[in-house]
């Protein structure tokens, strides 16, 4: 292939925005986390995150019995720190020239490995869950059903509610359920394998197997600095280019009552 024999000079500014633009538009299809876009500050500053909790107190009774015990509410201030996560792409120039696509290729990556680095901190979260149901031999229809009762409002319509599961498990699941397993396409996206018991099931690479971390959107926050830096440097005597963004964040448990961990007895 002919080289166009023009080599393109990208601005800081324009490659800030076009991976700001990238990675809010793949924020917005978070949605096993909420976003927040208010965070300040830099990579080491503390943000206390106010974690509620709740016990169960449900109790069936007869006539002239009443209740014994209470739920309650308890809540506690948790320290984060700030996250800064880095990526760098090198290209030469006559890889440009020959395809300029090969920068803009390049780009969106940087975005989609950013974000991938921060699912993998908003999972970490979810497997702090305290409230847990032991799996009984290979009865996961009912461990979902118990788990789901845990949730606030979990006769809500609205609400939604997920699961991640390890793909050693995903044969076992499969089985176990057989027909209980609906493939609902609303909820259809990667690594979606059905729904039981209204928890949409999918497949991850971060879970454990073993143990299944499910809730809903509403038990972790990504708090998301606005704007993503960019530098560059440049090696003219071989034509040698670098790019380097980094995006500050953090991922933390808002609301310990939203979500739950299903373990094999």
């Amino acid at each position: 292939m002919a080289l166009n024999h023009t080599h393109q000079v990208y601005e800081n500014y324009i490659l800030e925005n076009e991976i700001e633009d990238q990675l809010n538009s793949k924020l917005d299809l978070v949605r096993f986390c909420i976003v927040d876009n208010s965070l300040v500050g830099v990579a080491g500053d503390i943000k206390k995150i106010r974690v509620y909790q709740a016990t169960d107190a449900t109790e069936r009774l007869a006539m002239g019995e009443g209740n014994t015990k209470n739920i309650e509410v308890s809540y506690a201030d948790v320290e984060y720190r700030t996250q800064m996560c880095q990526n760098r792409f090198p290209y030469y120039d006559e890889e440009q020239m020959r395809d300029p696509l090969v920068v803009q290729t390049g780009l969106r990556h940087m975005t989609t490995d950013m974000v991938n680095t921060m699912q993998a901190d908003i999972f970490a979260e979810f497997a702090k869950a305290t409230q847990s149901v032991t799996l009984s031999g290979t009865d996961y229809f009912g461990a979902f059903v118990d788990a789901v009762a845990l949730l606030p409002g979990e006769n809500n319509e609205e609400l939604e509610v997920f699961a991640f599961v390890n793909k050693a498990d995903k044969a076992a699941i499969r089985k176990a359920l057989k027909d209980d397993l609906k493939y609902v396409e609303a909820y259809a996206r990667a690594g979606y394998i059905g729904s039981v018991a209204g928890v949409n099931l999918y497949v991850s690479n971060l879970a454990t197997e073993g143990t299944i971390l499910g809730g809903t959107r509403e038990a972790v926050t990504l708090f998301n600095k606005k704007g993503t830096e960019v530098e560059q440097e440049r090696d003219a005597n071989v034509r040698l280019n670098k790019i380097y963004s980094r995006k500050y964040y953090l991922a933390a448990m808002t609301d310990a009552t939203k979500c739950f961990k299903i373990v094999k007895a």
